[in-house]
């Protein structure tokens, strides 16, 4: 019987949202990190800010079938940042509203909106401890059931780094913490793509066209 998600789901999520989420981080590198830089920033170039933003967040949500894979060997660090992944996809949902009050409203209303609003009451607030501890926790335990060395456990470890919250932009710990998530999950996705029968011919191209076609849907609908 195949453990839920199964192993393609969990290959393609340790290799490919690491590097979504590093690539994220470096489009938006020229700007401050403070949020109203961001806002300014996708004022002046929203095509490169939307998919900045848009990797980040895609890679953090790919994160799921991964992080399963890991709890099989460290299940509290993984329940911890399984609880990290949804308080910033959150966060993104918010980034994404305030893009838009720039769009529609103008970069002052859009400030003046998010600076008058920030720091509100939210429940996902809560889980900020999990966020920041969870890859310290799943990182120790990755490597004391010997699923990663000492150096990417280190590596991994590093993503507690990474700042939270809403309008966050790149800086030198942004970079450390995708890079070590890179150096961290990046070798075992391949591992686990390797170990074990390739996928049928059509599986691919079909995993790709539904893929294709749930993305096309949501854009239009």
């Amino acid at each position: 019987m195949t453990e839920f998600p199964g192993r393609w789901a969990e290959g393609v999520s340790l290799t490919a949202a690491p590097v979504l989420m590093l690539a994220g981080v470096l489009l938006r590198l020229p700007y401050d990190g403070f949020f109203p830089s961001q806002l300014a920033a996708f004022a002046a170039e929203p095509a490169l800010m939307t998919a900045s933003y848009s990797c980040f967040a895609a890679g953090n949500v790919l994160l799921w079938p991964g992080v399963l894979r890991l709890a099989r060997v460290a299940p509290w660090g993984a329940a911890m940042v399984l609880l990290g992944l949804f308080e910033r996809t959150f966060h993104a949902g918010i980034s994404h509203l305030a893009f838009q009050l720039v769009s529609v409203q103008g970069l002052s209303a859009a400030r003046n909106a998010v600076a008058d609003s920030y720091g509100a009451f939210h429940v996902f607030a809560s889980l900020s401890v999990a966020l920041f501890f969870g890859w310290i926790v799943l990182a120790i335990g990755l490597w004391r059931a010997g699923t990663l060395g000492l150096a990417r456990a280190l590596a991994l470890g590093l993503m507690s780094a990474l700042p939270i919250g809403v309008l966050k932009g790149t800086g030198p710990m942004s970079i450390v913490a995708t890079v070590g998530l890179c150096v961290a999950l990046v070798p075992l996705g391949v591992k686990v793509l390797r170990d074990g029968p390739a996928p049928r011919w059509w599986a691919v191209p079909l995993a790709l066209a539904i893929g294709a076609g749930a993305f096309a849907l949501g854009t239009l609908g």
